[in-house]
């Protein structure tokens, strides 16, 4: 693991600068959380999304809601820019 590197959720979500822009994907792969929660947002079934991505297990689409849960805890400020 580089330094820039971080993991999360025993490794199944990794940020890596030099990996998908160092958006967060899952394992190091080229499948980033956004991709697979877009999908389950637009009604993709896990097996659906499993059968489209046979890399990926069960455990990694969790991982990604798991990651999202966390994101969304944080408080979010608001404030008017111009």
């Amino acid at each position: 693991m580089t330094e820039s590197r971080m993991e999360f959720l025993n490794g199944r979500i990794t940020i890596d600068p030099s990996i998908c822009n160092g958006k967060p994907t899952i394992r190091g792969k080229r499948i980033t959380v956004q991709t697979i929660l877009e999908y389950l947002g637009a009604g993709e079934s896990e097996a659906e999304i499993l059968h489209q991505y046979p890399s990926l297990e069960l455990e990694d689409l969790r991982a990604c809601l798991s990651f999202a849960a966390i994101l969304l805890e944080r408080e979010f400020t608001l404030s008017r820019v111009a």
